[in-house]
């Protein structure tokens, strides 16, 4: 039997309520901003935590806060740095899956790349209707953009939906390395997922990101005195000058791919035939076929070196799913055009290289949309900015989309 619950709002009646908000909503950019949150800043990290927990748990919100563990090695083999918390909240809607309702998560990030001392460097300014401090825009604006959303949601008692959960981020910005089994589990059996970076300068969603896969290969040969018997040696940085030749034109077998050679490392004195050699590399692919293509690429260059006596051993050290632009994906977009043109926007969508939390939720099986916060840029350095203009109208679609998405017999 379905459960009874208040007819899903126009998204034109949530633009109100949203444009009541934006005052609320500046202040706490200012103070989550005035927070120094590195990804390296565990304690700033909860200090934001503690802000988005209790606007939370005010919303109705059943929150969890989950201290990660451990994490996967990094690329370079370091022991991997603690974290803040990662922050899960739930809340049940009035309209169970069987009766068509639908589990939808919200994705951001409380980190940020600045360290230490930013905030008092670049304190929270507006400059006119651009706002600017370090993470304004990635992602504190796109962070509270969600919170916002869900307290005009609740406002209207738009409830039509199985269940809403809010995933919030401590390590986003270095490749989530404590966090994305956390990440991985919580989207899992989710319907739906709602990216909350912010959108493109020009107002786009993102529909798609490339995947990431690292790897190191690691070139053996054999020394030699360089001037009494060269012929003895197999010079292993000569090999590996050819293999950086061969990966770096791996870039044009596809379009949807790149490559880059960014670090080589060679033995260590002149007078040695090199017996050892380090090539790491970077593979991007819009596919997870492409992905998969240039791991064997990569593993063939590697399977014939230039020099006999030499021998090369590839590892993959890290590996990160693209967000492909699946057709659920652009259902989703349909969605969201379909209430932007309600609220007097045109909507558009682009693709990127850049990864994101919205990758490992992609790679759980999960459709997402991404950039769904305000329109904002200068991501990563000191002139990043958030236009404050494009907050109501986002909060409005944000929210929109969630009561789309939310009931399955209205899509």
């Amino acid at each position: 039997m379905s459960t009874p619950s208040r007819q899903r709002p126009h998204p034109a009646t949530l633009l109100g309520p949203a444009r009541r908000r934006l005052q609320r909503y500046l202040r706490d950019l200012a103070e989550l901003v005035s927070i120094d949150s590195g990804s390296y800043s565990p304690a700033g990290v909860d200090a934001v935590a503690d802000r988005v927990q209790a606007r939370l748990t005010a919303l109705g919100f059943a929150v969890e806060r989950i201290r990660p563990a451990g994490a996967r090695a990094t690329p370079s083999d370091a022991p991997a740095p603690r974290t803040g918390d990662v922050l899960v909240a739930r809340r049940t809607g009035r309209l169970p899956e069987a009766d068509g309702g639908r589990r939808i998560l919200l994705a951001a990030h409380m980190d940020t790349v600045f360290a230490d001392g930013t905030a008092a460097e670049r304190p929270f300014t507006l400059d006119g209707p651009l706002a600017h401090g370090p993470g304004v825009s990635d992602d504190k604006g796109g962070l509270l953009a969600g919170l916002t959303a869900l307290d005009v949601l609740q406002e209207q008692g738009a409830d039509r939906y199985a269940e809403l959960v809010f995933l919030a981020t401590p390590d986003e910005e270095i490749g989530s390395p404590a966090s994305r089994a956390i990440t991985e589990s919580v989207a899992r059996g989710m319907h739906y997922a709602l990216g909350l970076e912010c959108a493109r300068e020009n107002g786009d969603l993102v529909l798609a990101r490339k995947g990431v896969a690292d790897f190191r290969l690691t070139v053996t040969g054999c020394a030699a005195h360089a001037g009494i018997e060269p012929e003895r040696g197999a010079n292993a940085a000569l090999t590996a000058a050819h293999l950086v030749i061969a990966l770096q034109a791996l870039n044009g077998i596809r379009d949807d791919v790149t490559v880059n050679v960014g670090v080589v490392r060679a033995g260590e004195r002149p007078n040695i035939v090199c017996p050892e050699a380090e090539i790491q590399l970077e593979v991007r692919a819009a596919t997870a076929a492409g992905l998969r293509e240039l791991k064997q690429a990569v593993e063939d260059a590697a399977a014939c070196p230039a020099v006999p006596g030499t021998a090369v051993t590839v590892e993959q050290l890290d590996h990160c799913p693209p967000m492909e632009a699946t057709a659920a994906a652009h259902r989703m977009l349909a969605h969201a055009q379909e209430a932007a043109a309600a609220l007097g926007l045109t909507l558009g969508a682009t693709a990127t290289g850049g990864v994101g939390d919205a990758n490992l939720i992609a790679g759980a099986g999960v459709p997402v949309l991404d950039g769904l916060g305000p329109v904002g840029g200068a991501d990563h350095s000191p002139q990043e900015w958030l236009d404050t203009t494009t907050v109501p109208h986002r909060v409005a679609l944000l929210a929109a989309l969630i009561t789309s998405l939310g009931d399955d017999n209205a899509a």
